[in-house]
């Protein structure tokens, strides 16, 4: 079969690529509003870009009215935001952060959740995650009806047991992320796993 996005298969785009393209990454985004309220979002258009400067890009999307939601307009306002690492343990409760909510609504609260202070942006981090990433936009992109949200990583938090300081590796076996399936509702666990070793 050969799928046209252009234009026969348009309208099936989204359904297309997110039953393909798997397993993706959560980015659990937190934010601060101009009002300095937290708002917390799941978003698996996200992935690393790069590592000299060490850069990550998501892709926040519209509300159903076509309005940006809470996260796109508190870094356009803010330039600051925190991706937190999503584990099996904390999967139902960013699942609960994935509902639409009135602008202003704690969604951390509603998931049974608590901020932690970062280091050098003001939107907290999730204390529960394995990790989080504190981030300052470095631009966002506007293609089509995609934004495309690009992050300079200033600071990586890490429980210490996933971290070995003597080799300076985080431990990411030991952190058994999950991602995103299938649309609407499947996800993935990263315990099965096995290794290749590169050619030289």
């Amino acid at each position: 079969m050969e799928l046209d996005l252009e234009k026969e298969h348009a309208d099936r785009a989204y359904s297309l690529l997110v039953n393909l393209v798997t397993p993706r990454p959560i980015a659990w985004v937190t934010t601060l509003s101009m009002e300095g309220k937290v708002n917390a979002a799941p978003f698996s258009f996200f992935n690393l870009l790069g590592a000299t400067p060490p850069i990550l890009g998501f892709c926040p999307g519209d509300r159903s009215e076509g309005v940006p939601k809470d996260t796109a307009r508190n870094i356009r306002s803010t330039h600051e935001f925190v991706v937190n690492i999503v584990d099996e343990s904390l999967a139902k409760a960013m699942n609960k952060t994935a509902t639409s909510v009135p602008h202003g609504v704690d969604e951390v609260e509603l998931a049974g959740l608590h901020t932690t202070p970062s280091s050098i942006v003001k939107p907290p981090r999730i204390a529960e995650a394995p990790a989080s990433l504190e981030c300052v936009e470095w631009g966002t992109l506007q293609i089509g009806g995609n934004r495309l949200v690009v992050g300079l990583i200033k600071r990586i938090h890490v429980r210490d047991e996933f971290y070995d300081p003597k080799t300076k590796r985080i431990l990411g076996e030991r952190i058994f992320t999950v991602g995103r399936m299938a649309s609407p509702h499947w996800y993935c666990r990263t315990k099965d796993r096995f290794e290749m070793i590169r050619p030289d």
